[in-house]
C-alpha cells in the first residue's frame, strides 16, 4: 500500500526592516510549531570598530565578514534534519544592507562587483528557504518599536536610513528574491498581545506549508 508522506519544510526566514518585529515573531513561531530558531550571530565583528572610524575604508571588509558568517549559517541549516526558522538571512544582508552601503558610496564599483560575484558563487551550492515571511512596516511603526525597545545604539538612527532600507526591502522582495514569500503588513498587528492576530498568521502559514486554509 502506498503511504503518503508530507514534505518536511526545513528552512523558513523572517525578513523585515529594523524594528519590524522579526525576533519576536521568530520566537513565537518557533514555540508554536516546535521549530528550531536561529538568530543572527552576536559574535564580535573584528572590523566593526575600524568601520565606524573610517566607513569607506572598511566597508568592504565588514560586508565580506557578514557574508561569510551568513553563508556559514546556511551551510549549518542545510546539514540539520530539523525545521529551522531564521531571524534575517544572507539574502537581506546582500540585497538590502550591502546594497544600501553601496548606494551611499561606501563601496566602490570594483569592490561591490567582487562582493556580488562571491555571493553568486555561494548561491550555487545552497538553496533558498522554503518560505520567507516578509514583515512590511511603515516608518512610524518602525520608529515606535525602536523607541520602545530602547537599544541605545539604535536611538540615533536617521529616518532617511530607515526609508532607504524600506525601499530596498520592497525591491528585493518583489523584484530580486527567487523564492516563495508571504508578505505580512504588520502596522495594525500585534502578535505578542493579540492571539487573534497570531492565529490568523499561522492559518496563512499552514495554508502555504501544509495545504490547510490555502491562500486565496
Amino acid at each position: 500500500m502506498l503511504r503518503h508522506t508530507k514534505k518536511i519544510v526545513v528552512h523558513i526566514v523572517i525578513a523585515g526592516n529594523i524594528g519590524s518585529g522579526k525576533t519576536t515573531l521568530t520566537t513565537l513561531l518557533a514555540r508554536h510549531y516546535g521549530w528550531t530558531p536561529k538568530f543572527e550571530a552576536v559574535e564580535f565583528n573584528p572590523y566593526l570598530d575600524d568601520y565606524y572610524k573610517d566607513i569607506p575604508r572598511w566597508s568592504f571588509a565588514l560586508e565580506v565578514y557578514f557574508l561569510k558568517q551568513r553563508f556559514k549559517d546556511l551551510l549549518d541549516i542545510a546539514q540539520t534534519e530539523e525545521t529551522v526558522i531564521q531571524d534575517r538571512s544572507i539574502f537581506e544582508g546582500v540585497h538590502v544592507f550591502t546594497a544600501n552601503n553601496y548606494a551611499m558610496g561606501n563601496l566602490d564599483d570594483r569592490d561591490y562587483k567582487c562582493y556580488m560575484e562571491l555571493f553568486e558563487s555561494m548561491m550555487s551550492v545552497v538553496r533558498v528557504p522554503e518560505l520567507m515571511i516578509y514583515l512590511r512596516a511603515s516608518i512610524p511603526h518602525l520608529v515606535a518599536n525602536i523607541q520602545k525597545r530602547g537599544r541605545e545604539y539604535e536611538q540615533q538612527m536617521q529616518l532617511d536610513y530607515l526609508k532607504n532600507l524600506n525601499i530596498l526591502y520592497d525591491e528585493f522582495i518583489y523584484k530580486k528574491y527567487p523564492g516563495r514569500v508571504l508578505t505580512v503588513d504588520v502596522d495594525s498587528l500585534d502578535f505578542l498581545e493579540r492571539k487573534s492576530d497570531f492565529a490568523s498568521l499561522t492559518d496563512r502559514i499552514d495554508g502555504i506549508l501544509y495545504g490547510l486554509f490555502p491562500e486565496p
